[in-house]
Parts: C-alpha cells; structure tokens; sequence
C-alpha cells in the first residue's frame, strides 16, 4: 500500500502561513483549500494542512497548544544537500521565522531548523547517500 501522510497544524492568520511557505518555495493543492484551510505539498507522499485555528479546533478532541510556548509536534523533512537547509533556514528567517539552534553537524547527517511564524519547529536535514544505502542494506538483512 502507498501512503499517504497529512500532517495538520493550526495557524493564526492563514493567508501570513501561505506567504511564508510560498516564500520557502512550497506550493499549494487547490482541491483541498478553501478560506480556513489548505494544503501544502512537501512532496508526492507528503501534506501539510494548514488549518485556522477555529477549523483545527472542529477536529480536535483537545484544545490547541500554545505553540509559541510548548512543542507538540517536531516536522522534519528531508533536503537533497546541505545546501538546501541552509537555503531553507534563510528563507524562513527573511520570511519571519526564527531559528531555535545553532546547525547541527553529525558528519554523515547534517541538519538545521526554524520556528515558521506560528511557533512550530520545522526540522531539516541532509543524509549523504552512501549512509542511507548502508542503513537499508542494514534494515534489508535484519527483516531476512
């Protein structure tokens, strides 16, 4: 089965979250927004629906984390080189975000961050490809 993943978070001026992933150089899938929602596409297996938070609410048996203080989720997406997350991250911070860390160097992964305008931390990070291939092989022969 191919799925699918839709990551929701609440935002508190939706049309300010649209410009400020468009300013990153996400786009959007018209067929599922509407003046309270929409849908940005990360890639071909992964959405994020940015909800109003009075939308957000109708689906949550909870009330909403204050996220400019508490952390309820962690994003991390995958980039092509480090490059790209350093792009990223000055996008973000010329977009209105912030950084919340200092980039992360672990030699076969490098990885950097920002909060976007709503306080939620979005994690990116690179993975040379040799490791990646090494660690499937791993996976491979540890499930037969």
């Amino acid at each position: 089965m191919n799925r699918q993943s839709y990551i929701n978070l609440p935002v508190k001026h939706l049309d300010r979250a649209i410009d400020f992933f468009t300013h990153l150089g996400f786009g959007f899938n018209p067929q599922f927004s509407d003046a309270s929602a929409t849908c940005m596409v990360v890639s071909s297996q992964m959405s994020v629906m940015l909800l109003s938070e009075a939308r957000f609410q109708a689906f949550s048996p909870k009330n909403i984390c204050d996220s400019s203080s508490f952390s309820e989720v962690l994003i991390c997406i995958t980039c092509d080189s480090r490059n790209e997350v350093d792009d990223l991250v000055k996008r973000a911070l010329q977009a209105g975000g912030r950084t919340y860390n200092e980039p992360q160097d672990h030699g076969f992964m490098y990885g950097h961050g920002f909060q976007d305008l709503d306080g939620h931390v979005w994690e990116l990070i690179y993975m040379a490809q040799e490791h990646i291939q090494d660690a499937q092989m791993e996976l491979q022969q540890q499930t037969g």
